[in-house]
């Protein structure tokens, strides 16, 4: 009797959108489940004539949860080749392995003549935008895991949205993002057979990474004046060089399942919550006498302001180097950030957080995503 065992390594992950299927390679430690809500009935009364008491209990099925997915990729852009088996476009626009993800966390996810609703791709960077996010039901796909090598069992989760993304800025390593998301139902699918990718350019390619160490940050105040006493509290930008920091972006999904008595319930559709983009950076306290923009300026002036509730600074950040390709520029063009708090260290440093807000509390312009591929 032959008997399979099933590695983590082996896994191969396929994302699906109508007839279109992307191959999406991704790191060690990703995961799917789907749980069971359960009511309990438990009995409690007082003692009979004998001293005795019903204490039992009876456990029922009500629904199934929401499926939970999470895996990382790296950030990878790339300049599409336009020809060849599982070519991204027909032209040398720029494209991202990842781009499907952004494409279900932003909107409806609607694909065709090689871009996605809200994209731009071109020969210089390609564009991602949140203008078409305000929905209170984005896109969804079915996330395919293939698990072994032989006797392949494939795993469906239909119906998956995309909650979280979280790019990390851990300075010694590749730039990745953490992704996790939601979907309605985990399906044993191995008998329709494996999935066929359609769209899988630059997977296999190693020109495409971004390093971290690269990253720079550039801070740029709205207004030198916030307070408008016509003293100029902020300085033109300020310059600071990371040491670490992460950026998370939100879409706060939860999903709507019926309760019928008599029936396990299947999750039936998902809403959408408050779109929420934040994050963290960190710098060591610096001074320079020969300028005022450094990171202990940026603290004290930060300070100053503390009869403003709300500030206004543009913050870019650019993963990988400000010219260098690849790259992946993030631009948050009305960030309110919090004072800087100093992490006793052997090196002292601040830690400041960060919310990138839209110009206008009704618009979807908190960020703006560039990836420029390798020329």
């Amino acid at each position: 009797m032959a008997q399979q065992l099933y590695f983590s390594r082996d896994t191969k992950v396929y994302i699906e959108i109508g007839s279109d299927v992307w191959e999406m390679p991704v790191l060690d430690g990703f995961s799917f489940s789907q749980a069971t809500n359960v009511s309990e009935i438990t009995l409690s009364e007082m003692e009979d004539s004998n001293r005795n008491s019903k204490r039992g209990k009876r456990a029922f099925n009500d629904s199934l949860a929401p499926a939970e997915w999470s895996f990382s990729t790296y950030v990878r852009p790339f300049i599409s080749a336009g020809t060849g088996a599982g070519a991204a476009d027909t032209a040398a626009n720029h494209h991202a392995v990842e781009e499907v993800l952004w494409a279900l966390m932003v909107g409806d996810a609607a694909y065709a003549s090689s871009t996605f609703t809200g994209f731009t791709a071109d020969t210089t960077d390609a564009n991602i935008t949140f203008a078409n996010s305000n929905k209170s039901i984005l896109g969804t796909a079915n996330i395919y895991f293939v698990v072994g090598n032989a006797n392949k069992k494939v795993y469906k989760l239909t119906g998956s949205v995309v909650n979280e993304a979280v790019l990390n800025f851990e300075i010694d390593g590749i730039a990745t993002i953490d992704w996790s998301g939601l979907a309605s139902e985990v399906v044993d699918d191995t008998a329709s057979g494996l999935p066929t990718a359609t769209i899988y350019e630059d997977t296999q390619a190693t020109d495409n990474f971004i390093r971290n160490r690269l990253t720079q940050l550039t801070i740029v105040p709205t207004t030198q004046d916030p307070d408008g006493d016509t003293i100029l509290e902020l300085e033109e930008n300020y310059d600071l060089t990371l040491t670490g920091g992460s950026i998370t972006i939100s879409n706060n999904i939860t999903y709507i399942t019926p309760e019928e008595l008599g029936k396990v319930n299947l999750p039936i559709g998902h809403v959408t919550g408050g779109r929420s983009v934040s994050g963290n950076f960190t710098c060591y306290l610096l001074k320079d006498t020969a300028g005022t923009n450094k990171s202990s300026d940026f603290f004290e002036d930060m300070k100053s302001i503390t009869n403003v509730v709300t500030n206004s600074f543009a913050l870019t950040f650019k993963v990988g180097g400000g010219t260098s390709t690849p790259r992946l520029e993030l631009a948050m063009p009305t960030a309110h950030i919090d004072i800087p708090t100093h992490s006793i260290e052997d090196v002292i440093a601040l830690e400041t957080n960060f919310n990138a807000l839209p110009s206008s509390i009704e618009l979807t312009d908190e960020v703006a995503l560039t990836y420029v591929g390798a020329a």
